[in-house]
């Protein structure tokens, strides 16, 4: 009985050529199987995503060069001796090489398919939340548990980092490349640098959902903060913010806040962080120029200095990663009864433990830290409190690692010092850095930091003593320090 005929080339019955096609037919019904689990799974993780979308898809793309590979090695050994031909010969009139045809064919059509869906689940993916924040996890914690709680939490990293168009794209491609190296060779900062140098303008990302001048009015905003004294003595304001955004320089009184955007002003910035800005420029729809120097740097040349037009991000520099400095984070969850009222001086003791875990080298030391001086403080001092109270101590211990957790990365030197907030003036220099009395122009203006330009204080006290008045209140401090905090910016006490 003859040699049963086979139905390829016989350059294609070979070991190697047979190992790429076992390969690649496993690793594709692999790869089916996953994108399937994929499509009815009720959520996204990275490393699953990582592994159908990208790493298998190589080892197909592997196995099926190694088809020809072995093909071509398996010709060249039969034809050993004979003169090379320059190219392979297909004769469609031979069935072997037209079943050949047909079949590799037939296959690319159908993995071009897939591999055109695969890509773009693949790019998709790459565009996600959960790639941007869980893949590469040590180094992303801060930022993603800080995005997951602020007010840009619906978001996606990409709408803001990247924007819409090819340029942007590119570019932040190109810069995630360096950003793995750095991952993988342990390159990277702690804590990361910011502000990011290349981010894309706010006027491209921000002003897309955001519009400035349609910003009208006053915004009505409750601070409570407690004291910390024995009482936890609960302190209010209410406050209207200036919110409008101003279109020209007539309406600057009544604009207030986001009149910066729609006008432009520039600045020089002499640090990293843009925390120290000496030197100030306004344009007015006029083309009239007033150029504002800090009060003892009257030289300063601004030649040679990168000079930034004001945008969205120089006030809201923390939008989705925010690091709460302790004052805020306490107070609100003093307020919203996660830490009790009811436990003596718990206000002093929370600051003092938390601005104490800022040096320490790892979560796990700051969580024990916190429940151990908690208990061992209302052990000592108030032992009456730590028997009758235990309910509210073990639930201001979870308040306080909570706030913790959200905060404050020893393991990357991520906290609310390492990244100033600049909205407000409480715990970093934020309007002070401009409005701080001291930018004079040569014709001797000053750019007021006259606490009414932004907001009107329309009640505040202690419930005791309350005073209120529509037509703003002069800013009375909880503690009675005289008038001192007319002396320095807020930030110079509340950020030590």
């Amino acid at each position: 009985m003859g040699e049963q005929k086979r139905k390829y080339s016989e350059s294609f019955y070979n070991f190697i050529s047979l190992a790429g096609a076992t390969l690649a037919g496993v690793i594709f019904c692999i790869i089916i199987l996953l994108v399937l689990l994929d499509a009815v799974s009720p959520s996204e993780t990275p490393y699953f995503g990582i592994l159908t979308y990208i790493i298998l898809p190589v080892f197909l793309i592997i196995g099926l060069l190694i088809i020809p590979i072995g093909a071509l090695r398996e010709q060249r050994r039969r034809h050993r001796g004979l003169k090379a031909q320059r190219l392979p010969k297909v004769d469609l009139n031979n069935p072997q090489h037209m079943r050949s045809v047909i079949f590799f064919v037939t296959a690319t059509c159908i993995l071009a398919l897939f591999t055109s869906l695969g890509t773009y689940r693949a790019f998709e993916f790459t565009e996600s939340v959960t790639f941007c924040g869980q893949v590469c996890h040590d180094v992303m914690k801060p930022e993603f548990v800080a995005y997951q709680n602020s007010p840009h939490a619906r978001v996606s990293c990409v709408d803001c980092h990247v924007g819409h168009g090819a340029e942007w794209y590119v570019r932040s491609k190109l810069s995630g490349a360096y950003q793995v190296y750095s991952v993988l060779f342990n390159k990277f900062e702690r804590p990361i640098a910011t502000p990011i140098r290349n981010l894309r303008p706010a006027r491209e990302t921000c002003e897309k959902c955001h519009w400035p001048e349609k910003f009208y009015g006053k915004k009505q905003v409750n601070r409570i903060h407690f004291l910390e004294d024995e009482e936890n003595t609960r302190w209010a304001y209410n406050l209207l913010l200036r919110v409008g955004g101003g279109t020209g320089q007539d309406q600057a009184k009544e604009s207030s806040i986001h009149w910066h955007i729609n006008n432009n002003v520039e600045y020089i910035a002499t640090d990293m962080r843009r925390q120290e800005i000496p030197w100030v420029r306004s344009i007015d729809k006029n083309g009239n120029v007033k150029e504002f120097r800090t009060v003892g740097m009257e030289d300063f040349n601004p030649d040679g200095n990168e000079i930034r037009r004001m945008d969205c991000i120089d006030c809201h520099n923390r939008p989705a990663h925010i690091y709460q400095y302790p004052q805020f984070t306490i107070n609100s969850a003093m307020e919203l009864g996660r830490i009790s009222i009811d436990l003596p001086e718990i206000k002093l003791k929370a600051m003092e433990i938390l601005a104490a875990i800022e040096a320490d080298t790892t979560t796990e030391q700051g969580m024990t830290r916190i429940k151990e001086e908690i208990y061992s403080f209302y052990e000592e001092d108030y032992p009456e409190v730590f028997e009758e109270n235990q309910l509210e101590i073990e639930a201001a211990i979870e308040g306080l690692q909570t706030i913790f957790q959200n905060n404050y990365f020893p393991e990357m030197k991520a906290n609310w010092r390492a990244y100033p907030n600049n909205i407000g003036h409480i715990s970093a220099p934020g309007c002070y850095r401009c409005h701080d009395g001291q930018h004079v122009s040569e014709n001797d203006e000053i750019i007021s930091n006259d606490c009414n330009i932004c907001h009107l204080i329309i009640e505040q006290g202690n419930g005791e003593f309350t005073q209120t008045d529509l037509n703003g209140l002069e800013f009375k401090h909880p503690e009675d320090i005289d008038e001192e905090w007319k002396e320095e910016g807020c930030y110079s006490c509340h950020a030590e």
